[in-house]
């Protein structure tokens, strides 16, 4: 990669300390989306569905929920550029080839709870990734007799990067997944010709829920993104009975 000084070049090298991971996909999905794929040196990098890895640039490190399913051989990652943060600002500087470094251990407890059958999951933008991962690992391992809504949120359809996918699954295995798309700027004109949902998924959530109406003693509601959405909802969910789990990252 190409660095004007020395510290610049310490800042992006990957910690020393940890294994490497090549990055070897990237697409960039607005100025200040993207996803990556990362190639772990010390392959295979174990992680259950759900879990996050923690990379890092220098002695710069911050959590990133893994999209990827367990079997993929590449780290996916769904990656939010925060200007005035210290790592996301490195990441965009990448190039194919470059690497980061990654702690050898995935963390976590925001994971499948197979105890449920029917699991409802609100997520907004990047909190997408978990739940990406615990579909995709079912489905990939042929589970049964399990039941995902995912409710994603975004100011823009641009936004919404896993759609398409989502949408694809819940129409290739409609007793499975079902997947309700938002947007919280209906009439701005980057949403121009959107015809889904409207509103923030906060405020949505419950309605969709009652749509559903998955059984309250089989279900398990998720919550990913946004704290201020993860906050209204646990302040709205939990006292009605339901079962919920949450995670919070919100990182630069």
């Amino acid at each position: 990669m190409t660095v004007k000084d020395p510290l610049q070049a310490t800042t992006m090298a990957p910690n020393p300390a940890f294994p490497r991971a090549k990055l070897v996909e990237r697409r960039e999905i607005t100025s200040d989306l993207m996803v990556i794929k990362l190639e772990p040196e010390d392959a295979p990098f174990s992680f259950k569905a759900g879990q996050y890895c923690t990379l890092g640039l220098g002695k710069i490190e911050r959590a990133y929920s893994i999209v990827s399913a367990p079997h993929e051989q590449l780290l996916e990652i769904f990656v939010e550029l925060v200007p005035e943060g210290g790592l996301t600002p490195l990441m965009w500087q990448l190039k194919l080839g470059d690497y980061m470094s990654i702690r050898p251990r995935a963390k976590g407890i925001f994971t499948l709870d197979k105890k449920a059958h029917h699991h409802f999951m609100a997520a907004t933008v990047t909190g997408v990734a978990p739940f990406v991962s615990m579909i995709r690992s079912h489905l990939y391992n042929g589970g049964q007799d399990h039941r995902f809504y995912v409710l994603l949120g975004a100011s823009y359809q641009d936004e919404l990067v896993y759609d398409r996918e989502l949408h694809h699954l819940a129409k290739k295995h409609p007793d499975c997944v079902q997947f309700v798309p938002t947007v919280s700027r209906p009439d701005d004109a980057r949403n121009a010709g959107w015809s889904g949902a409207k509103g923030r998924v906060n405020l949505i959530a419950e309605e969709y829920l009652e749509r559903f109406n998955p059984p309250q003693d089989d279900t398990v509601v998720y919550t990913c993104g946004h704290p201020g959405m993860i906050a209204d909802l646990k302040s709205k969910i939990p006292p009605k009975g339901w079962k919920f789990k949450e995670e919070r990252f919100w990182k630069g």
